[in-house]
């Protein structure tokens, strides 16, 4: 066993990973129940937990990803401080009632073939984060809307044909993924996808590599087409079920957004390849850089920022006029972003110039009965805005104090609790504008 200090005597192990394959649950295990809060067992083929399991009276973090397990296990139930529990891609077919642990802040149970929510998750009240794509989901059960912290909750790739009113009435989601579903509007989609033109394999030249994400493989290379040759981005999808959802729907995504000042653009769609679906798409400059960094186990759904990072009054305006623009954009076209953090955003570091990218948990849709879904993006940019100013170091004058008063007026209308009552982005630009004016 590892431990989370290679120092500590065996009594006081506090994290435990193993990856080897088991036939039974390690008992040595429960030799450390007195001080073992994290417990990562991924891929280890496991089925069950014995009976005792409960005695990990401290356990907080518990992941069982890539194993066997049919059938949730009861026993994480009797677990009091755990808070975290993962069960990605396990097969699994079925969540017991009363089954979660009651304190209970993080849920992944992504890419299985589980049909329904037990209707004891609305006692989960601490819940945070519920990850739920790529299972046979018809529907949610009523009792989940009792789960009043829910901040992120991923529901792509499902067989959901209406999204419950009550959600829109969570006070605190604000990220929400529902494509590859029936309620989405595939029509609408399919027809905007037309509007790319097709890109030949043959034409492109692979160069270095830019990344690598959940959903896919991103290159520097080189288009050559009938009038010129241009460096571009090539992105190839993976085809797996992610936590957000399915590459293809956020391929579908990404060309129903088309062009926009503040989006990374779609400049075609590639055909020919032997083995993949890919865009091609605009190259960023180098001096674009990420603006924050992913939630962390601790802030489970707040993006975290390196110390490194300041920005002045001017770049953080013009960082927000450019996501509200972007995300306003999106919605006038029927997309909803879902993943609006920071981390996803790319800023110019003279100007403030912001791009925003990575689709994979945005949602088509066209249905006016959806017309909530940008308050649940605006909430996200209530988020940002505070983030945004956390991390800027504004002038202690007149002016830039004035601002960001102003700005503190916009973040509590983003952040109402009662959704219908938050600004459209429309609405957000004015605001952001007007602010901008005063401070140039």
């Amino acid at each position: 066993m590892s431990s989370g200090k290679d120092s500590e005597p065996l009594g006081e192990i506090t994290k435990v990973k193993l990856s080897e394959p088991l036939s039974r649950f390690p008992a040595e295990v429960l030799e450390v129940a007195s001080s073992l809060e994290h417990l990562d067992l991924s891929g280890t083929g496991l089925s069950t937990l014995p009976e005792d399991f409960g005695r990990l009276t401290k356990l907080k973090i518990a992941f069982f990803s890539n194993c066997n397990f049919a059938v949730f296990p009861k026993q994480l139930s009797s677990c009091p401080e755990l808070e975290m529990v993962a069960f990605r891609g396990n097969r699994m077919t079925d969540v017991p009632e009363d089954s979660l642990p009651p304190r209970l802040r993080w849920l992944i149970l992504t890419n299985n073939r589980i049909r329904s929510v037990p209707r004891s998750i609305g006692r989960c009240r601490r819940l945070q984060k519920c990850m739920l794509a790529g299972n046979q989901l018809c529907s949610l059960p009523h009792e989940m809307s009792a789960c009043r912290k829910l901040g992120l909750l991923r529901l792509s790739a499902n067989h959901i044909r209406e999204l419950p009113s009550w959600l829109f009435d969570l006070p605190e989601l604000a990220f929400l993924s529902f494509a590859g579903n029936p309620c989405c509007s595939s029509a609408a989609t399919l027809k905007d996808a037309c509007s790319l033109p097709d890109v030949s394999w043959e034409d492109l030249d692979v160069h270095e590599h830019l990344g690598e994400g959940a959903s896919g493989v991103i290159a520097k290379g080189l288009w050559s087409d009938v009038c010129r040759v241009r460096e571009v981005a090539i992105k190839l999808f993976k085809g797996e079920v992610t936590s957000d959802g399915t590459p293809a729907d956020e391929m579908q995504a990404c060309m129903r957004a088309g062009s926009h000042v503040n989006l990374i653009d779609p400049l075609g769609r590639i055909c020919g390849h032997p083995e993949r679906e890919g865009l091609v798409m605009q190259l960023v400059p180098k001096r674009y850089r990420t603006l924050g960094l992913p939630p962390s186990l601790q802030s489970c759904t707040r993006d975290c920022f390196s110390r490194e990072i300041r920005l002045t009054t001017r770049q953080g305006l013009q960082i927000l006029r450019g996501v509200a623009a972007a995300a306003g954009h999106l919605h006038d076209r029927g997309v909803a972003h879902g993943d609006l953090y920071a981390h996803n955003i790319l800023y110019d570091e003279e100007e403030g110039h912001a791009l925003l990218g990575d689709f994979g948990a945005a949602s088509v849709y066209a249905d006016t009965r959806y017309d909530k879904l940008e308050r649940l993006d605006v909430l996200a940019f209530a988020h940002l805005i505070e983030d945004v100013w956390g991390i800027a170091t504004p002038n202690l004058n007149e002016e830039e104090l004035g601002i960001t008063t102003l700005l503190a007026a916009l973040h509590g209308q983003c952040a109402n609790p009662t959704g219908p009552e938050r600004p459209s982005f429309g609405e957000i630009r004015r605001q952001l504008s007007a602010m901008d004016s005063d401070s140039s």
